[in-house]
């Protein structure tokens, strides 16, 4: 066993908490003209509940595609990923839409908000999906909104916000749901300096006060000092800082 699928024995705070995510001897292969590349090579990993963790890694490294296999979205070569208990092998791509839908929240380098509609009504569009009712749906969009500072702007279109405030929406639209697992994709890579710290500490804070298992991917080294751990990836290999 790697040092980074070692078994979860705590979090930052010191208590012991449920592994939401493993990972055992992944690999992702990848076909080309004359030959194959290999993406992953047999990665493990356990995330738990309530940790904040780096994944650094030049670009081409294997991050995205790391990240792409640990929530379902493409599967692997080779090896075992399980997310909060489900083997994702074992479940076909509807069921893994469910699970996402449920217990998985995403974030990327851009906020991809609908720029006509308010703050509100893009964080709340994955209970729309879900088919929430109308009252609830608006309730829960706006405690999201105050936790991420954005109460006083949930009725400003998405087109309207600077980039930390859509960066901002975007989080609470990834934690409306109540999900259990959250990765994020360069969360930071848009933003200046200031901005990019204020959101570290928001999602590192998010994290440990709801539990909740953040793998943030990126160059970023403010991300990289505020994680309670830091693995790298180099070559499709994973290791732990």
């Amino acid at each position: 066993m790697t040092q980074a699928a070692r078994p979860a024995t705590g979090t930052a705070t010191g208590t012991t908490a449920e592994t939401i995510v493993e990972a055992r001897d992944v690999t992702r292969d990848f076909p080309v003209a004359g030959g194959v590349v290999r993406a992953l090579r047999g990665v493990s990993l356990a995330l738990r509940a309530g940790e904040f963790v780096a994944l650094r890694g030049r670009s081409g490294s294997g991050k995205t595609t790391l990240l792409n296999v640990l929530t379902g979205l493409d599967d692997p070569t080779g090896g075992h990923v399980t997310v909060l208990g489900h083997d994702l092998a074992r479940m076909d791509e509807a069921a893994r839409a469910r699970l996402r839908r449920a217990s998985i929240g995403m974030m990327f380098q851009n906020a991809h908000l609908f720029p006509l509609l308010t703050a509100q009504e893009n964080v709340e569009v994955p209970l729309r999906l879900a088919r929430a009712e109308r009252g609830p749906r608006g309730r829960r969009a706006r405690e999201m909104l105050e936790r991420v500072g954005l109460g006083p702007r949930a009725h400003h279109r998405g087109l309207e916000l600077s980039g930390g405030e859509q960066q901002r929406v975007a989080l609470a639209r990834a934690l409306v749901h109540r999900p259990r697992f959250v990765v994020a994709d360069e969360p930071t890579g848009n933003l200046d300096s200031m901005t990019g710290r204020d959101i570290v500490a928001l999602l590192r804070e998010t994290a440990h006060e709801l539990g909740i298992g953040f793998l943030v991917a990126t160059h970023d080294m403010t991300v990289v000092s505020a994680a309670d751990r830091v693995l790298r990836i180099s070559d499709g290999q994973l290791a732990e800082e």
